[in-house]
């Protein structure tokens, strides 16, 4: 008897974790921390040779032949993408991001957020050509690990703060799409970029139409994956390019509401954890503090801790301050400036473009360095002040 009591009281204690918004902040902690533990270990030789190890498929015509890092970075990131790219089309036709009104604080200081971190990084590697490209690593902040740290601290933070910090994430995120697409791409071929906006133009008929299964949709968007991997342009913007043809709609039919709900927690809890820990793993074996005021982890972390901070926070500040932008509701500005620290959290999306902008191991090591330094200085800073923070007094009626 006591012990079903104790089973159903770890499965009523595990669905409420899973409801928990920040509950995949905390798992991709956990699987950050476990990659680092892992890779110091006894264990870093089987590791990074199951990462390295080489496994595919061959059907037809179709033949793909990658490592287990490439399957996961360009395949199952690939969903992780579908996801953003769902959550950025439902904010902006139906939701924070839907009124202009509602876009001016954030969107201006997700800008600056892109902008600042990008130059501090830059003034370190502009005489360094081979780390140059790395220029857009700080300029992502991680949503689930943000979150994480926000929630944390309860109710402590004005709600109004948690949706400021969501919508700036949510534009660095389509900042993010926008420079991979931009500044990311290999050499292209044609003949597959062809066949990939063949596939898009079949996915926009079938939105046209008001078809609302998915299965099409997610049959189309299998072979837009492929074409997209083979075209050069990096495959995981085939996730968001289907995203936003997927049906938005004012009902309990609606196709995007759907698969959103049905990828949330596979991503949360799948996803992005396996991601975490087959790039979070870094040997410290002969790292010593010196290696961190090497350009690349200097620019990475710098750009992260105080170029993020400067960004959100300046930006923000100044609109607030020439009266063109409002605080969010119940908000001070000690707060604001603590939500603005902890958008320095960049994890995901940083080792992702660093790992797109280097192919050498030695600067995607370096990069992971920095991401990590930035982005626990951040959240730990972050969380220092929204806990010293007091909430802005009530308004005058």
């Amino acid at each position: 008897m006591a012990l079903r009591v104790i089973r159903r009281r770890a499965r009523e204690a595990l669905a409420q974790f899973l409801k928990n918004e920040a509950a995949g902040g905390y798992v991709l902690m956990a699987a950050a921390a476990l990659a680092l533990i892992v890779a110091n270990s006894p264990l870093a030789p089987a590791y990074f040779k199951a990462l390295n190890a080489h496994f595919g498929f061959a059907l037809g015509p179709i033949h793909l032949d990658e490592s287990v890092l490439h399957w996961i970075n360009d395949g199952l990131m690939a969903l992780f993408f579908l996801l953003v790219g769902l959550e950025i089309k439902r904010e902006v036709l139906d939701g924070q991001l839907s009124r202009p009104a509602d876009v001016i604080l954030p969107g201006a200081a997700a800008l600056g957020g892109v902008m600042i971190p990008a130059a501090i990084y830059l003034a370190f590697n502009l005489g360094h050509p081979e780390s140059v490209a790395g220029w857009a690593i700080p300029a992502a902040t991680d949503i689930a690990f943000a979150l994480g740290v926000l929630a944390l601290l309860g109710s402590r933070v004005p709600t109004s703060l948690k949706v400021f910090l969501t919508a700036i994430a949510i534009m660095d995120d389509l900042a993010a799409i926008v420079i991979i697409a931009l500044f990311y791409t290999e050499q292209l071929h044609l003949v597959a970029l062809a066949g990939a906006g063949g596939v898009l133009a079949l996915l926009v008929i079938l939105n046209r139409l008001k078809v609302i299964s998915l299965w099409p949709y997610l049959l189309l968007g299998l072979v837009l994956w492929f074409l997209v991997l083979k075209s050069g342009v990096h495959a995981t913007l085939a996730g968001v390019a289907l995203a936003l043809t997927i049906p938005l709609r004012a009902d309990d039919r609606c196709p995007l509401h759907r698969l959103e709900h049905a990828l949330h927690k596979p991503v949360a809890f799948g996803v992005t954890p396996i991601f975490g820990f087959a790039n979070a793993g870094l040997s410290f074996a002969g790292i010593g503090l010196a290696a961190l005021l090497d350009p690349v982890p200097l620019g990475v972390a710098l750009g992260l801790f105080l170029g993020k901070q400067l960004g959100v926070f300046g930006v923000s500040f100044s609109l607030v301050r020439l009266g063109w932008a409002r605080l969010p509701a119940g908000a001070s500005l000690l707060q604001l400036y603590g939500v603005a620290v902890l958008c320095g959290i960049g994890f995901t999306m940083s080792l992702f473009i660093g790992g797109l902008a280097f192919g050498d191991p030695k600067l995607v090591d370096e990069t992971k360095i920095g991401v990590l330094v930035g982005s626990v200085t951040s959240a730990l800073l972050g969380l220092m002040i929204l806990r010293l923070a007091k909430p802005a007094p009530p308004a005058e009626a």
